[in-house]
């Protein structure tokens, strides 16, 4: 086997960040090393609660998690509790842990991770990029001593899904003042993963059905998260965005990247719009091959056919 990536997750889990969760702990080519919790999906306290709860139901106790930012650096928090419910996950009690968190801040975890092995690890962020902003603001040498950046975030091509800001993917509106100190940073190596690409994995029919038949614990954890948004459509449709981003890190040879600069614009009529201009700093995901992303999702999670 090749040698496992050493990631580190930074979420506001969130039903589609439990999917992202279970995918990085059931991947063999991942060494996932911590898990750091930030407010956007819900409230810092409900991220970093489902965070433990998550990765304990997943058997995975012994990965550290680190609350990090209550809210954005500027701004409000806004939440997407129509999507996920008062508590994160879609109104699902899930059996709680009793671990303590971590003994740094989110940030400051990041900023450890890459200090103690510079040059390897990969930090997938998944929410709004409060925490990597600070991070950012505390260590400027971050861009080089990480290996690899990838974020769920963004609509580059395609509309975005706030309402009525139909340009702005939720993640970069919600703190679009660290996503454009993100985009500017420098980073190595910087893949954005946007619903470009994530919305061409909906949960699906066919998808549910898969899900629901099967019993393993991530199988059993979707089932719990995503029931309230598959009971209820007029939410909108359900997707599976940041498991993607964690398929990407490993591997990202599944998307068809173009390389750009991306502006974030402030003002409150354009607030997280994600603008492709002139340059090369990120590798911006343009298109996918969904088969290959999802039958990986099945198998790695044990939900639907056994593949060999």
């Amino acid at each position: 086997m090749t040698e496992r990536i050493p990631i580190i997750l930074d979420v506001d889990t969130g039903i589609d960040d439990a999917a992202a969760i279970a995918l990085a702990v059931h991947s063999p080519d991942a060494d996932l090393l911590s898990v750091s919790a930030v407010a956007g999906n819900t409230t810092i306290e409900n991220a970093t609660r489902n965070t433990l709860n998550v990765l304990d139901l997943l058997g995975a106790t012994s990965v550290p998690v680190y609350p990090g930012a209550s809210r954005p650096l500027v701004r409000e928090l806004v939440t997407a509790k129509h999507a996920h419910g008062n508590n994160g996950v879609g109104g699902a009690e899930l059996k709680h842990s009793a671990r303590s968190v971590g003994d740094r801040r989110g940030p400051a975890s990041i900023v450890a991770h890459a200090h103690e092995r510079p040059g390897e690890v990969t930090l997938v962020c998944l929410g709004p990029l409060t925490n990597l902003a600070i991070a950012l603001n505390v260590e400027p040498e971050l861009p080089k001593l990480l290996k690899r950046l990838v974020i769920m975030g963004g609509a580059f091509w395609t509309p975005g899904n706030m309402k009525p800001h139909h340009h702005a993917e939720f993640n970069i509106y919600v703190d679009p003042e660290a996503a454009q100190q993100i985009f500017m940073g420098g980073f190595a190596e910087f893949y954005a993963v946007g619903l470009d690409v994530t919305h061409e994995a909906p949960v699906s029919p066919e998808v549910w059905e898969l899900v629901t038949g099967s019993d393993s614990a991530p199988a059993s954890i979707i089932q719990a998260l995503y029931r309230s948004r598959i009971e209820n459509p007029a939410n909108g449709t359900a997707y599976i965005h940041d498991a993607m981003a964690v398929a990407a890190a490993l591997d990202p040879s599944f998307i068809g990247w173009e390389r750009h600069d991306i502006e974030v614009p402030l003002d409150d009529v354009h607030r997280g719009q994600t603008r492709i201009v002139p340059g090369d700093g990120v590798q911006v995901s343009k298109s996918v091959d969904a088969l290959v992303f999802m039958e990986q999702f099945y198998r790695r999670l044990g939900i639907g056919p056994r593949r060999s």
